[in-house]
């Protein structure tokens, strides 16, 4: 049940944001084992005018970027499962974007159980009531 946050360089386009989107939840599943269908992402874009890496606007030169922020539950995910998203992220990308800048950035939070949730229940809520459910 991760929010996925996922900033590009361009002009807002529906669909572009849907392939992004298809992109991160098929990556998410993947190698971060997210169920798809619990898994929200936001699309937003910025002008690439407006957006600076290494001190030059991407305008300046001719790149992309994108900044992907995600938060999972701590402790749910391998750092060999983390460094294979980072990877595999960064590739699709390069595929969706093309010249892509190399200051374009993936950050996995972990955050506590306790202090994340959907539905007005946190995930540690969810954990201990699936645990007390009788099992058939």
């Amino acid at each position: 049940m991760p929010i996925i946050n996922v900033t590009v360089s361009g002009k807002a386009d529906a669909t572009f944001s849907a392939r992004v989107a298809a992109a991160v939840s098929e990556l998410t599943a993947q190698h971060l084992r997210k169920d798809p269908t619990i898994t929200a992402i936001v699309v937003t874009y910025v002008d690439p005018a407006h957006w600076f890496a290494g001190g030059k606007s991407l305008a300046e030169q001719d790149l992309n970027s994108f900044w992907l922020d995600i938060k999972v539950v701590d402790g749910t995910n391998t750092k060999p499962e983390m460094a294979a998203y980072l990877e595999a992220i960064y590739g699709r990308f390069e595929q969706l974007l093309g010249r892509l800048h190399s200051e374009s950035y993936i950050l996995v939070h972990e955050v506590p159980a306790a202090a994340y949730g959907y539905g007005g229940k946190t995930q540690e809520f969810r954990y201990i009531s699936g645990k007390l459910e009788p099992s058939v």
